[in-house]
């Protein structure tokens, strides 16, 4: 397949705009079957995020492991839709859950249409961290997905790990470790690491004691004696008074005690 074998015409851009518009839906409707029919036989799909390219036969997996999770989801485009005669370009973003709203996948597609069919589609996807704390660690390294993860699927096992976090509190256990959370989540270990140190930029215990903080400022936020801040760090799943301190300071940029004085003085106000 050739791009000269597309030749434009005066209303091609609208034929491909709507042929946009069903495959669009399908992904939005979660329906497999709306979105396959719309790939031709001799489809080409290049998922250069993990340097793939895949014909139809390959495709079922794939959409059906990529399409959204829940009814309504959608993603955040960054850019109108832009047509020009049997090329559309699509440009959006999501951001990693887990990341504090600092890193998130921004993905572009060139789908290539003819006769009312889907020929080829070129997806690229980029990491991008907006911003990291000093002390953060994790760089500006590309994110080559290496286990067969798209860009999509990642943004995934980053919401399934955020939601196991808040669903079972398994932080609080001082013992937790990687393969207790790979087994109790279905992923691997060698995912979880990927995710966190190729992705989200940070280790897997420091991704622990970021949830263990959170609980503890949200106990003090609901009421908690601050008096027994230490007890609290404690109960919050730190093992060590060293590793609470470290990661208070890091995440808010002063320590325990001003904190404390901090939200007396403003409570008093």
């Amino acid at each position: 397949m050739h791009d000269s074998d597309f030749p434009d015409d005066a209303a091609q851009s609208e034929r491909t705009r709507a042929t946009i518009r069903r495959y669009h839906l399908g992904w939005k409707q979660r329906d497999l079957e709306a979105v396959l029919a719309l790939y031709h036989p001799d489809i080409e799909y290049n998922d250069f995020f993990q340097q793939r390219s895949m014909r139809l036969g390959e495709l079922r997996e794939y959409v059906a492991s990529n399409l959204p999770r829940g009814p309504g989801e959608l993603l955040e485009h960054v850019d109108r839709i832009r047509i020009d005669g049997h090329t559309a370009f699509l440009q959006y973003r999501f951001a990693l859950q887990g990341s504090g709203g600092l890193a998130c996948f921004r993905t572009g597609e060139a789908i290539t249409v003819c006769d009312g069919l889907i020929w080829r589609v070129n997806e690229y996807a980029t990491l991008v961290h907006e911003a990291r704390p000093s002390g953060a660690g994790g760089g500006s390294r590309p994110a080559t997905s290496r286990l067969g993860l798209s860009a999509r699927q990642l943004s995934v096992l980053a919401q399934d790990l955020q939601d196991y976090f808040q669903r079972h509190q398994a932080f609080l256990d001082p013992e937790l470790d990687l393969q207790r959370v790979a087994a109790a989540t279905g992923y691997s270990r060698n995912q979880i690491s990927h995710l966190l140190n190729q992705v989200l930029g940070q280790s897997f215990y420091r991704y622990v004691n970021q949830a263990r903080l959170q609980y503890l400022l949200d106990g003090l936020q609901a009421g908690g004696d601050p008096g027994r801040i230490d007890e609290l760090a404690f109960a919050a799943g730190f093992n060590s008074l060293s590793a609470f301190y470290k990661c208070f300071r890091e995440r808010m940029g002063m320590t325990p005690r001003a904190y404390l004085q901090k939200i007396s003085t403003r409570a008093r106000t």
